[in-house]
């Protein structure tokens, strides 16, 4: 072999490495735009967890925020409210909470469902899980939420009592960061 065909290989190796570099490159910048926007978008990275302000809420009232795109119920309840959740024998419940992914608890007990050990906060969900409207408060059979679609009627705790809806309305993830201030996400 002379000293030219053997340059000729290394030459034709080196324009084959460059070729297929050349097309990694060229495949990883036609790839990159498609992957990043499955990512989600600054407005909605923003909203992934907001801080409530809740010096302001009465015993018996509540306020309704917007989170994630859908609405969320903050209900400070009175010591009767609290009552009527605790007094609720699970085995009556149509939903006991054992499945539903949204608690990470085992019961659809109060005690699992309220904020504060108290009881006196609940933080759930505005969507009825039956077809996603938004109960009502302070109405229904049970003095929670009645949902006048299709008649859902949840308790002071937000489980479900009567009517289509599947399930209890969703806890989201919240906790107190101080005295007036909820953190939802």
């Amino acid at each position: 072999m002379s000293d030219h065909e053997e340059h000729e290989g290394t030459r034709r190796d080196f324009l084959y490495y460059a070729t297929a570099g050349a097309g990694a490159v060229a495949t990883g910048a036609a790839v990159w735009p498609l992957v990043n926007q499955m990512n989600p978008s600054a407005d909605v990275r923003a909203l992934a967890s907001i801080r409530v302000d809740v010096a302001d809420v009465e015993p018996g009232t509540q306020i309704t925020v917007k989170w994630l795109g859908k609405p969320v119920f903050i209900r400070r309840r009175t010591d009767e409210e609290i009552e009527a959740a605790r007094a609720v024998d699970l085995a009556d419940l149509p939903d006991q909470g054992a499945e539903n992914a949204n608690l990470g608890d085992v019961d659809a007990s109060d005690a699992n469902r309220a904020l504060s050990e108290d009881g006196e906060w609940l933080v759930m969900m505005g969507v009825c899980t039956h077809l996603g409207c938004v109960p009502l408060g302070d109405a229904g059979d049970f003095g929670g939420w009645f949902c006048p679609c299709h008649g859902s009627h949840y308790d002071t705790a937000g489980r479900i009592r009567k009517g289509p809806a599947p399930t209890n309305l969703p806890v989201p993830p919240a906790e107190f960061v101080d005295e007036t201030t909820i953190k939802l996400g």
